[in-house]
């Protein structure tokens, strides 16, 4: 895994990689990260700067680190910014499963006149394919179209990192959050992706993220197998 000291501290990096991997199962709960070797190994970064990172997830309460028995997964939740409910996949890791995320292309576009990523960012965007597995099977198909002030991004700017969280530190502040839900036909080539045949009805959700004026930043369209997993939402009252 890639991180780079033009991103800013590496120990700040490696502490946001392990934290995705702890909130998506990877690592899971009960169970002990990899070592500290291994991990300097991974990044190809210094044992201190492993180590810094480690210490900043104990601070946080997602780690435990015990002489002698590694350093064990404690939490696997976050407080979500989007509401103050759980985020879905936060629900499904709770439940023991696990969630993969793959990062299939990033890329600018000429945008498909009257679709609506060209109806809100004109004739050129910025488009980023995502996959979700669910316990190794494709899951979730996500398409984001975003704003050419991001274009020069690179797939390893993506990769075990947050889409929202990497918007932010371009300094960028999402404030709100729109989602629509409908029953569409899948196109063909998502239909690949996800293992299903083409045309099958499956929840589409399109979300609208807004900066604080109000101007459009990012919109996505998912695609959802919920014959694997129903999308489940909970809210806090």
């Amino acid at each position: 895994m890639k991180v780079s000291r033009k991103k800013g501290p590496l120990y700040l990096q490696i502490r946001d990689i392990m934290k995705d991997r702890i909130l998506h199962g990877v690592y899971a709960i009960e169970t002990n990260i990899p070592s500290e070797p291994e991990l300097e190994s991974e990044f190809n970064v210094s044992k201190i700067t492993v180590r810094n990172a480690i210490k900043e997830l104990v601070q946080e309460g997602y780690l435990e680190k015990k002489s002698g028995k590694g350093t064990k997964v404690i939490r696997n939740t976050s407080t979500a910014r989007i509401s103050k409910g759980k985020r879905f996949t936060e629900i499904l890791v709770e439940e023991g499963h696990k969630i993969q995320k793959s990062l299939l292309e990033i890329k600018v576009i000429h945008t498909p006149p009257g679709t609506e990523a060209y109806h809100l960012f004109g004739a050129q965007c910025l488009r980023i394919e995502r996959l979700y597995c669910l316990d190794d099977a494709p899951y979730i198909h996500y398409v984001h179209y975003l704003s050419e002030q991001l274009e020069g991004t690179e797939l390893a700017d993506f990769k075990d990192q947050s889409l929202y969280k990497f918007i932010e530190e371009q300094g960028i502040s999402l404030e709100t959050y729109r989602d629509e839900f409908a029953v569409a036909m899948v196109p063909s080539e998502i239909a690949d992706r996800l293992e299903v045949r083409q045309g099958l009805p499956l929840l589409k959700r399109m979300r609208y993220a807004y900066d604080e004026l109000g101007h459009i930043i990012e919109y996505s369209e998912g695609y959802y197998k919920t014959e694997m997993q129903q999308y489940i939402v909970n809210y806090d009252v």
